[in-house]
């Protein structure tokens, strides 16, 4: 039976356009979805100019360094210099996903996430962060595990936007094509674009025929999903891009909060991490728990581009965003250091390492605990601003605030669960029903 474990992992990005003429905005939004126990802090990139011939270490690769670079706050697995999302100080953001061609990934060269941070640096348009990556592609190329420990190679689909367009680039090794939108845009680790694109590297035809993977007479223009996709992968990301393409279809107005509801959605039909009642496969929910695939949401960002409002504040999330808060944060703002610190050791200085242990015990009866969490959140939620500007003191006492409150939450979550699972047996109903396992991150803090 053919092994279909690499196409469990998953993210999801979306691009929403929205507005009246004259003052369009665009909102994006990604779920960065990794192994579960793999730490996700941010990272504060300051602005910088650089020396004539200085270069840049990526996660494998060295290259030239730009002359400037932009500001930037940016999603970080610990032990990678790249980002899976990210927004620059001049408002562009950018999420990447994996996504599986008949291309074989090289075992060296840049990562998906070593492009998105470039493309951030040194793109202060949507245009030419898409340009940057797309030079430095057919240049350097791709390859390199993005996976701690193992050897997991990918391809690279990306969304670049800012406030008036945004490009949906797809890739297979050094080969690319890119469809601009001034509507909306959805990823979601699958081949999305056919003979749409607006744009494409040299020779990419000349490779997908010289391959056998495309056949159809000179005069068609190339359909690279029909050329390139693995078609394996189809049916187990398919079912969350459909989730994102409801969302966009016959809307034409978003706001933040509307993106972060769809960040939390499981099952398009709520935020509780519970089975489907129709049976209908598990990947079809947006917000991952452990024991839905391979990984689990780690990090979330919404993020609103406006050119009237730079820099932007970009809305950050630390796990899964269904048990949660959306956190604040404008670009280019020295961060307080629990939202940096993080590495594959539990610790209680971590906000990341701390929101996990927080999701773990909320997994262990989702349909009761996620709703109580979600309430805990919903005052603080509440009050922040609706722009969301806060200054270094006001984020610092805030994320003191939400530290102090999630370990309150644990323990009302804990004593909860337990009076639940003694009035079952009580009751003589049998055992609660299963979550997926929790036994890791509480344990491991108190050990730490």
């Amino acid at each position: 039976m053919a092994d279909h474990s690499r196409y469990l992992s998953s993210c999801d990005t979306m691009v929403a356009f929205t507005g009246p003429p004259g003052d369009r905005r665009a909102i994006f939004a990604k779920n960065s979805d990794r192994p579960g126990l793999e730490c996700q802090p941010l990272t504060h990139v300051p602005a910088a100019v650089h020396e004539p011939g200085s270069t840049v270490r990526c996660q494998y690769l060295t290259i030239p360094q730009a002359p400037r670079t932009l500001a930037v706050l940016g999603s970080r697995p610990w032990w990678l210099w790249g980002f899976e999302h990210g927004v620059n100080e001049a408002g562009v953001a950018i999420g990447n996903e994996a996504i599986y061609t008949h291309d074989p990934v090289p075992e060296t060269g840049l990562l998906g996430m070593d492009l998105v941070r470039l493309g951030l640096e040194r793109g202060a348009t949507a245009a030419e962060a898409k340009r940057v990556i797309t030079e430095l592609l057919e240049r350097h190329g791709q390859g390199g595990s993005a996976a701690y420990g193992t050897d997991r190679r990918y391809h690279n689909s990306f969304i670049v936007a800012d406030a008036t367009e945004a490009w949906v680039i797809e890739t297979s090794r050094r080969h690319w094509v890119a469809r601009r939108t001034t509507r909306g845009a959805v990823i979601a680790n699958l081949v999305t674009i056919e003979d749409d694109w607006d744009e494409c590297s040299d020779g990419l035809e000349e490779h997908a025929r010289e391959m056998g993977y495309w056949t159809a007479p000179a005069a068609t223009k190339l359909d690279f999903r029909a050329a390139y996709e693995d078609r394996e992968s189809r049916p187990w990301t398919e079912p969350r891009y459909g989730v994102g393409c409801r969302l966009l279809a016959g809307n034409d107005e978003f706001s933040v909060p509307d993106l972060m509801r769809y960040l939390r959605d499981h099952f398009a039909s709520g935020t509780v991490n519970a089975p489907p009642p129709d049976g209908t496969p598990l990947q079809r929910t947006v917000c991952l728990h452990p024991g839905i695939a391979q990984g689990s949401t780690a990090a979330s960002m919404v993020v609103e581009l406006a050119a009237d409002a730079l820099p932007p504040v970009a809305w950050t999330s630390m796990a899964t965003p269904c048990t949660g808060i959306f956190l604040p944060i404008t670009v280019g703002q020295p961060l307080p250091p629990v939202l940096e610190t993080g590495d594959e050791h539990p610790s209680h200085d971590s906000a990341w390492w701390a929101m996990r242990e927080l999701q773990y015990v909320t997994d262990r009866g989702p349909v009761l605990l996620t709703p109580m969490a979600q309430a805990a959140w919903a005052p603080i939620q509440r009050r922040l601003p609706a722009g969301g500007r806060l200054g270094p003191d006001e984020l610092t006492l805030l994320m003191a605030e939400v530290m102090e409150r999630r370990d309150r939450l644990i323990l009302e979550l804990t004593v909860a669960q337990l009076q639940h699972e003694h009035t079952i047996t009580a009751n003589g109903d049998g055992a609660s029903p299963a979550s997926p396992p929790a036994a890791g991150i509480a344990g491991l803090l108190e050990s730490s």
